[in-house]
């Protein structure tokens, strides 16, 4: 089977398992409203992508009797008396950046790219997030 477009979105109601079918199975699959176009995607498939596209820059530092975590450049860090605390501190950070940048930052000039860090971050779960945070192939 191809991929599959839809050239509206009632039409894409018609046929919507196919279009599910068709991101489950990798292919292309696309809805156009208006002008735009739209790509189901699975999930899966694009958080896999994103691991790879998005590459972790953390950065951690021992610092007196504990540990700092963060990432330059973004408004993301934390703090542990353990590596590993810091590191899990770290992933309920990034947690909390992604709900902000969903809840206010999307449109804010210095945030607006972080789009596929903030979708990174929501499509995985605490232990995906970890390993790419310690840079990790999975």
């Amino acid at each position: 089977m191809t991929s599959v477009h839809y050239e509206s979105y009632t039409e894409a109601r018609k046929h919507f398992k196919d279009l599910l079918d068709a991101a489950e199975q990798g292919r292309v699959a696309t809805i156009r409203r208006d002008a735009e176009r739209t790509a189901v995607v699975d999930a899966g498939r694009l958080r896999r992508a994103l691991s790879l596209l998005c590459t972790s820059r953390a950065e951690v530092v021992r610092e007196g009797d504990g540990w700092s975590a963060f990432f330059p450049g973004l408004p993301i860090a934390a703090d542990g008396a353990s590596f590993e605390e810091a590191i899990d501190e770290l992933v309920d950070a990034l947690r909390e950046y992604a709900e902000d940048w969903q809840e206010r930052l999307l449109n804010a000039p210095n945030h607006a790219g972080n789009w596929g860090l903030v979708q990174l971050i929501t499509l995985s779960d605490d232990a995906q997030l970890r390993t790419w945070v310690l840079g990790a192939v999975e």
